[in-house]
């Protein structure tokens, strides 16, 4: 918990102050009985009016100040509370930030967002709990431990004997349940994908009537998670009849040897209720301990989750000495670069990849599912790092740059198309912050966008839903492209993204580049020879190596990997002449 204590030290008055206040709403609860023997004693038995008047006056202001501090404690620990978990949410999200794509694909997506919600609520309920219970409840039992001495030694010392025999079942109860609940967190994770998966693909779902097949899968993997709960409370529900047997055992006991004392004139019935009452307040503060407890089980395991986040040291990150080159200008070289995934079966992904790419020019990628088209890309702006070789932009290895100004270099337009909610011009300008309204227009003119966003009731005004739902497949991947058109940057790398596209529209996209972004360097990865047939260069892949290279006139004389797309895609009646 030490790494906690970090993130509660700046709110370290208020968590102070939490403590303080509970200890004026303990105190009064702890006056409260021996006060009442009082009254009953001197007061109620003597038929003392004035008397009974001025400690009623007492019990009363007593319990005032019993609610301020109440109310102080809760105030106090509810604000530690929620700066603490704003403050490890706010700090794990932006570690997040760093990671690159092997980070991510390790963790998985919706394991982290169960660490940054739920996780994370565990921890915010643990540090109130602990700031009001953790310190109420030991100071309650103490306490009433000590009023009951007071009151008679040979009785109290019964006190001591029901709090160690409850400290024992309690501390081997939240033994058996501490590994459960780690389970339990990992079930919550599997019903979060399952459940990310199914509402990402809803359409899939619905256009293969599939909606059983989903809910049973869901349901199965949240039984999973309900009956791992259970088990884990059930064992934490122990702790209650435990208590119970305790509690009566002991009324039972204080009564008997309290009827002896009252007989010999020892003990009044005052002092009998009175211990019964502390003795009630005794076993609810080790109730209070024992939850306290439990919820601190919980919070240790999600606050290990999240500390394997804050932890975890991205394997991308910026060099020590970062070069910049002397001239920018968009030339890419790849060196005898190889890749493997780390997650993966150890098999190169892409085996002595070498080509090179001048300044301006368009490089096309085919290959089949597979062949490794999309690493090859990623891993020009460092979202994936080489395994072996390197990959230099303007004589520069990508892994000397500092990592924002070779992503500013580098405008990425990825196969699955990602709008974020706003507006269409909000989208766009993701790729520049500060783009005029001339700049935005030019964008989406030159991605073929312009026209259809006028035809919107709100033009550039419309607001996106999530993802992107209420425009089409074409029309997002359009958007897109402005959103990296309007960043001008040297190198933009197309990654199937114009696969929503009809081939006049794609051709007109094409035209509209070598207009706008004629020194920019392209590279475009598509299924169809027609999206690559007019560029500089084609890299035919296949099984992570380039088997042929060339312009489309080359590759058809002398590559039969090539030719063998064309023949097939001529078939089908993808290729038209342009």
């Amino acid at each position: 918990m030490k790494s906690l204590l970090d993130y509660i030290r700046p709110y370290r008055t208020l968590a102070i102050l939490a403590p303080l206040f509970m200890m004026l709403e303990v105190a009064s609860e702890l006056a409260m009985p021996k006060i009442m023997t009082v009254l009953l004693d001197q007061g109620v038995a003597q038929g003392d009016a004035g008397f009974i008047g001025k400690i009623g006056g007492l019990m009363l202001l007593i319990s005032v100040i019993g609610i301020i501090g109440g109310i102080g404690c809760l105030i106090t620990s509810s604000i530690v509370s929620q700066r603490t978990g704003t403050d490890l949410r706010k700090a794990a999200f932006g570690k997040i930030q760093e990671f690159s794509f092997h980070n991510i694909d390790t963790f998985q997506t919706p394991s982290l967002i169960t660490r940054l919600t739920n996780d994370i609520t565990q921890i915010q309920i643990t540090v109130l709990m602990s700031l009001r219970m953790l310190v109420r409840a030991p100071l309650l039992c103490v306490g009433s431990i000590i009023m009951a001495f007071s009151i008679n030694v040979k009785i109290a010392t019964l006190f001591l004997l029901v709090v160690a025999l409850l400290a024992l079942a309690i501390s081997l109860i939240l033994r058996a349940a501490m590994p459960k609940f780690k389970i339990v967190q990992d079930k919550l994770d599997k019903v979060n994908t399952v459940m990310r998966e199914c509402l990402a693909g809803i359409r899939v779902v619905k256009a293969f009537v599939r909606d059983e097949y989903e809910t049973e899968k869901f349901t199965d993997s949240n039984m999973e998670y309900k009956n791992i709960s259970v088990n884990a409370f059930k064992i934490m529900l122990l702790i209650m009849p435990t208590m119970m047997i305790l509690l009566n055992g002991s009324i039972v006991t204080i009564l008997w040897i309290g009827g002896y004392q009252a007989q010999a004139g020892v003990m009044g019935p005052e002092d009998i209720m009175a211990f019964i009452t502390y003795l009630m307040q005794m076993l609810m503060s080790m109730m209070m301990i024992a939850m306290v407890f439990m919820f601190m089980s919980r919070a240790k395991v999600s606050l290990d989750r999240v500390m394997e986040i804050l932890e975890t040291v991205p394997d991308i990150s910026d060099p020590a000495n970062p070069v910049a080159p002397k001239e920018a200008r968009g030339r890419v070289e790849y060196q005898n670069v190889s890749y493997r995934y780390q997650l993966g079966s150890g098999d190169s992904v892409l085996e002595n990849v070498s080509f090179i790419a001048e300044q301006g020019q368009t490089i096309g990628i085919l290959g089949e599912t597979g062949a490794g088209k999309s690493t090859l890309v990623n891993l020009l702006p460092r979202l994936y790092d080489v395994t072996e070789g390197q990959i230099l932009l303007d004589g520069v290895d990508v892994r000397d740059y500092r990592i924002k100004d070779l992503r500013q270099r580098v405008a990425v337009v990825l196969q699955e198309t990602i709008l974020f909610s706003g507006t269409i011009r909000d989208n766009i300008k993701w790729g520049k912050g500060d783009a005029t309204e001339e700049e935005i227009i030019a964008a989406a003119k030159a991605a073929q966008a312009h026209d259809f966003i006028m035809e919107l009731p709100e033009q550039y005004d419309t607001e996106l839903g999530q993802k992107g739902v209420n425009v089409s497949g074409g029309q997002k991947q359009r958007i897109s492209i402005a959103r990296a058109l309007i960043q001008n940057p040297d190198i933009i790398i197309f990654d199937d993204s114009t696969s929503a596209v009809d081939s006049l529209t794609e051709k007109k996209i094409r035209q509209a580049l070598r207009e706008s972004h004629s020194k920019c360097t392209k590279f475009i990865i598509a299924q169809r020879i027609n999206s690559v047939r007019d560029v500089d260069n084609i890299l035919v892949l296949s099984g992570g190596r380039i088997v042929a290279q060339g312009n489309h006139n080359y590759l058809m004389e002398t590559s039969r990997d090539y030719q063998e797309i064309y023949a097939s895609q001529m078939k089908k009646g993808v290729l038209a002449d342009e």
